[in-house]
C-alpha cells in the first residue's frame, strides 16, 4: 500500500520508468538471483540497495558486474554476469526500479 501511495506522488514519467524497469527485471529473469519486494532469491535482496548505492553504481553493477565485484571484493557464487547489451533506456529503467525498492 505504501508503494502505491508513493507511486502516485511520482511524476508520470518517473512512474513509467519504474514500471518499465520492473518489466525489464522480469524479462531478464533477475529474480532467479535477486529478490525485489521480498519476491525472488533472498540471497540477492535488492530492497534498499538503491538507497545505499548511486544510480551510477547500480548501472555499473548491471553493465559491468565483474568490475564492481572486484571493486568491493564480492565473493557471491555464481558471480553476476554483465548485461552490457541491454538498451540504455532499459538500463536506466532498471536503475529507476531498483532505486524505488525501499
Amino acid at each position: 500500500m505504501l508503494f502505491l501511495a508513493l507511486a502516485s506522488a511520482l511524476p508520470a514519467s518517473a512512474q513509467a520508468s519504474i514500471e518499465r524497469g520492473k518489466a525489464v527485471y522480469a524479462e531478464q529473469k533477475c529474480a532467479n538471483c535477486h529478490s525485489a519486494a521480498g519476491v525472488g532469491n533472498k540471497k540477492g535482496a535488492l530492497d534498499g540497495f538503491g538507497v545505499k548505492n548511486s544510480a551510477e553504481d547500480i548501472s555499473l553493477w548491471i553493465t559491468n558486474a565483474p568490475e564492481m565485484s572486484a571493486k568491493i571484493k564480492a565473493e557471491r557464487k555464481p558471480p553476476m554476469k554483465s548485461y552490457s547489451t541491454l538498451p540504455k533506456d532499459d538500463i536506466a529503467a532498471l536503475v529507476a526500479y531498483i532505486q524505488s525498492l525501499k
